[in-house]
């Protein structure tokens, strides 16, 4: 089967149903609806608009924006002029932005809604051409209705062929700089073709894009779905309006990451605590009511599929939201396959696995325990790295670093990265993940990272959440405690934990302790805490920072 291209599909629904809604964005909180013939006008023009301005077929365009309704049809402009673009994280660094354009070669960027633009200017060369998003941003020489005012639709626009260079997506560096991934329309295609095809999406579905589209993920599960289904998108106006954003759409299909997921539910547990609530939920009629009325709260009560993934997510907390009528499908993929990856199917749940591999899509497991994929939707390599590739692609397998098990119903269980395992003093090889994710069951516990590399025993580092920080230390000790003390029960001699070490400040992308897509940089926290280790009291198991 010949998978129709990104922009084809794109012309398929302008043709068939243009006066349909697809974008709706929220401005001083007025929804704007934005139809497919009107994105196609916009986005026409906006390339002309690039190619007038001397972009060349080929050359790159960065998007450096939250989402909003403008990223999409910008996104669509760069490829119907032939270009290439390279999305950039709003949160990410005034140098890792000059990096990545500098490495990239950028010809130009859009600029949209972001927190600190003044701070992220330093990060953009004077080389580089600026074009305005319609919202509060830093200076640019042109600004977007301008553009789309001066310049006539785009006629013939660029035809795409399966193999061309489409995107680069540049990783989030957990380890060091981040490395572009380059991306083609027949990965684009193979993924959301299949991917909708399978969940059975469609026109009638309605999304909720929040989480950066700069990220593979969110790109994959909100934009090209979207595409390739016809369901509508809607955005989120800022973190203020987030909630009332999510209800007022109530979308069909949710995306989200553990951390977020975390939030929601302490949200949840602020008003209702945790005790009334299982008591509520036990009672036949009430309990169901109750449940009912949190997922309306929420704004997810015509949400079928619920999404998570980005990083492990406690088995505990995907109970918890079963409980309210709300089950999450945890998902495993990488941007070097579009996040192509495993997924658990609605009806098809296994709590504490990744689910099984996406059609068409071969995994296996090597002799080292490495997770391995091969596909369509797997890179063309890495941007101007080809040893890099070299070590990452062999015999069209991509080789993700991750470890993981396949049990007899095809299900992946994750269990740590290959570079992430340590060796302690005592010779003992220990993986941080599996027990890092039984630390994180206890709901005081926001964030955790294992470490323990020529260490006697292995030792946690915890970011308690922002209810933990609420409650009283002696509460709070005698729960972190008897965590430890559970948990060591069941653990090997070597692998059990000397100490929880309470973190003061939060971990963040600005204080480099967190990538922007939020996972935790082990090597700089290990880096970070090296002082501490040598303070901590060999008979008090809980050292406060």
């Amino acid at each position: 089967m010949t998978d129709q291209l990104p922009l084809e599909r794109f012309a398929l629904w302008v043709e068939k149903r243009p006066d349909a809604v697809w974008l709706s964005q929220p401005v001083n909180g007025q929804w704007h609806d934005v139809t497919w013939a009107q994105v196609d006008d916009q986005a026409r023009r906006m390339a002309s608009a690039l190619l007038a301005l001397g972009c060349q077929p080929g050359e790159r365009v960065a998007l450096l924006a939250k989402n909003c309704a403008e990223w999409l049809i910008a996104d669509l402009a760069i490829m119907l002029a032939g270009l290439v673009s390279v999305p950039l994280y709003p949160l990410q660094s005034a140098e890792s932005i000059d990096y990545v354009l500098r490495h990239a070669q950028c010809k130009a960027i859009f600029l949209g809604k972001l927190d600190e633009p003044e701070k992220l200017a330093a990060g953009i060369p004077a080389e580089v051409l600026r074009i305005a998003m319609p919202y509060p941003t830093m200076a640019a020489q042109h600004e977007w209705a301008a553009l789309l005012a001066s310049h006539a639709a785009l006629r013939d626009a660029h035809r795409q062929t399966p193999d061309e260079l489409l995107s680069i997506l540049y990783t989030s560096g957990t380890t060091g700089q981040p490395k572009g991934v380059m991306l083609s329309p027949r990965a684009f295609a193979f993924a959301a073709s299949r991917s909708v095809r399978e969940m059975q999406i469609s026109e009638q579905d309605q999304y909720f894009s929040y989480l950066p589209l700069s990220h593979a993920a969110e790109r994959f599960l909100v934009e090209m779905n979207a595409l390739y289904s016809g369901g509508r998108v809607a955005f989120v106006e800022s973190l203020e309006t987030f909630a009332s954003d999510l209800r007022h759409v109530r979308p069909t299909v949710f995306f989200s990451v553990p951390r977020l997921w975390t939030r929601f539910q302490q949200g949840v547990l602020e008003k209702l605590p945790q005790a009334k609530l299982a008591r509520l939920l036990r009672i036949p009629l009430l309990g169901s009511l109750v449940a009912r009325k949190i997922r309306q709260g929420l704004g997810l009560d015509r949400a079928r599929i619920l999404v998570s993934g980005a990083a492990a997510i406690p088995p505990a907390l995907l109970t918890w939201y079963q409980r309210i009528g709300l089950t999450i499908c945890e998902g495993y993929g990488m941007t070097e396959h579009f996040a192509y990856g495993t997924f658990n199917r609605p009806g098809q749940v296994h709590f504490g696995s990744v689910g099984r591999a996406m059609p068409d899509n071969q995994l296996r497991i090597a002799d080292n325990g490495e997770i391995l994929f091969r596909s369509p939707s797997v890179m063309l390599g890495y941007y101007l790295e080809p040893e890099k590739t070299a070590e990452t692609l062999k015999d069209g397998w991509l080789h993700t670093g991750d470890k993981g098990e396949v049990d007899a119903a095809g299900y992946l269980t994750i269990t740590g990265r290959v570079k992430d395992i340590f060796k302690t003093s005592k010779g003992k090889y220990i993986a941080p993940v599996p027990i890092e994710v039984e630390i994180a069951k206890n709901l005081w516990v926001e964030q955790v990272c294992l470490m323990g590399s020529n260490l006697d025993q292995p030792l946690a580092l915890i970011e308690l959440s922002p209810a933990a920080r609420e409650q009283a230390r002696a509460q709070l000790a005698a729960a972190l405690e008897s965590t430890r003390q559970q948990l060591n029960a069941q653990l090997q001699p070597h692998e059990r934990i000397s100490h929880f070490v309470l973190v003061r400040d939060a971990w963040t992308v600005d204080n480099g302790c967190m990538t922007p897509t939020m996972k935790i940089r082990r090597n700089v926290l290990e880096a970070r805490f090296a002082e501490e280790l040598n303070k901590l009291d060999a008979k008090q198991p809980l050292h406060w920072q």
